[in-house]
C-alpha cells in the first residue's frame, strides 16, 4: 500500500463532490448569517471562518494538482469530513434565536409512551454493568466513522469519494434541520423546567431560553465508570442545546452500518454491537427523546438513498482514468 499511496495518477482538475457540497452549505449558512446579522453575537467571525474554509478548500485542490495521488486525495476529503466538528456547534448559533420546541416533543413522548423513557431507562438500570456498555457505545460514534472511512480508503478506494460525500451530505441535511427545528433534548430541557415538572408530566414552553442558558443535565446513573466519565466530560466541553430531532447519532451510525454492509460483511458484524449500544445509549444518557432515536433510524435510509442518488446523478466523476 505504501508504494501505491504516493503513486502519481491521472486525475481530474476540479473540486471533489464532498468539497462542492461543503461549499454549497457554506454559502447557504453565510446567506443566513447576513439575514440574521444584527441578532448574532459574532457574525463577522463566522463569516471569516467560512472564508478560511473556502480558501483552504481551493489550496488543497491546488496541492492535489501538484501531487495527484491517493494520499493527497485522502487529505482533501478527510479535511472536509473533519470540518463537521466545526459545523455541528455552528447550528446552535442560528437556532438559539428561534422559540424552543422541546415542550412539543416531550409532550408527544408522554402521549405516545405514557412516560419519559429518557428518565426511566437509566433510573431502572443504573448499575455500572449497564451504564458502562451504553456509554462505551455512545463514545464509539466517532471511532465508527473513522473505522468505516479508513476501511473504504484502504480496501475500496474507488468508492471513498462516494462514502465521504454521502456522510458529509447527510450530516449537512441534519444540520439544516437543526437550524430551523430548535429541539435541545432532555439533557438540556429537563434542567430548564425542573425534574419535578417532568415527573408531573408538565412541559411548559420556554421560548428563547437557550439563547442565554446552556446548562447540561449531569449524565444519569449512580455508579460512574471510565466510559461514563469520558462521555460526560466530552459533553460538558462540546455539547450544545441543539441537534435533538432527529438523532444524528442514530441516523449517521445507521448510514455507517449500511455502508459497512456494502463494503464488508465482516466489518458490519464487528460494528453491530457498538451500533446497538449507541442507539440505546442516546436515550439512556438522556441526550435524546425516544422519538428522536426512532426518527433518526427512519431518516437514515431516506438520506442514504437521497445522497447516493445526488452523488451518482450530479457529482460522480471517475477519480482515476
Amino acid at each position: 500500500m505504501a508504494l501505491d499511496l504516493f503513486k502519481k495518477v491521472d486525475t481530474r482538475k476540479g473540486l471533489f463532490a464532498v468539497e462542492k457540497v461543503t461549499l454549497i452549505y457554506n454559502l447557504l449558512t453565510s446567506i443566513l448569517i447576513l439575514f440574521m446579522f444584527q441578532r448574532m453575537d459574532h457574525p463577522l467571525t463566522m463569516l471569516r471562518d467560512r472564508g478560511v474554509i473556502v480558501v483552504a478548500t481551493f489550496l488543497l485542490m491546488h496541492l492535489y494538482r501538484l501531487a495527484p495521488c491517493k494520499f493527497t486525495a485522502f487529505v482533501r476529503m478527510a479535511v472536509q469530513m473533519s470540518l463537521l466538528s466545526y459545523w455541528y456547534p455552528d447550528t446552535f448559533e442560528f437556532n438559539r434565536f428561534f422559540p424552543n420546541l422541546d415542550h412539543l416533543f416531550a409532550s408527544a413522548e408522554q402521549w405516545i409512551f405514557g412516560c419519559q423513557p429518557a428518565v426511566l431507562f437509566s433510573r431502572y438500570l443504573p448499575q455500572m454493568w449497564v451504564s458502562e456498555p451504553f456509554n462505551l457505545g455512545y463514545f464509539s460514534y466517532y471511532p465508527m466513522i473513522l473505522i468505516v472511512a479508513m476501511f473504504y480508503f484502504i480496501f475500496r478506494f474507488e468508492l471513498f469519494e462516494k462514502l465521504s460525500f454521502v456522510l458529509v451530505t447527510s450530516f449537512f441535511i441534519y444540520y439544516l434541520i437543526y437550524i430551523f427545528l430548535p429541539v435541545a433534548g432532555p439533557q438540556f430541557y429537563f434542567p430548564a423546567i425542573g425534574l419535578d415538572q417532568v415527573m408531573l408530566g408538565h412541559f411548559p414552553a420556554i421560548g428563547d431560553y437557550f439563547n442565554h442558558h446552556v446548562e447540561l443535565l449531569p449524565g444519569p446513573g449512580y455508579e460512574h465508570g471510565f466510559f461514563y466519565n469520558l462521555v460526560d466530560a466530552s459533553q460538558q466541553v462540546g455539547e450544545r442545546p441543539t441537534a435533538a430531532f432527529p438523532s444524528s447519532h442514530v441516523g449517521m451510525s445507521t448510514i455507517l452500518m449500511i455502508m459497512a454492509w456494502r463494503g464488508s460483511k465482516k466489518l458490519f458484524a464487528f460494528l453491530v454491537p457498538f451500533y446497538l449500544l449507541l442507539c440505546c445509549a442516546t436515550v439512556y444518557i438522556q441526550a435524546h427523546y425516544l422519538i428522536d432515536a426512532i426518527a433518526g433510524f427512519i431518516s437514515a435510509f431516506f438520506l442514504y438513498v437521497s445522497a447516493t442518488w445526488m452523488f451518482e446523478r450530479w457529482f460522480a466523476v471517475p477519480m482515476f482514468k
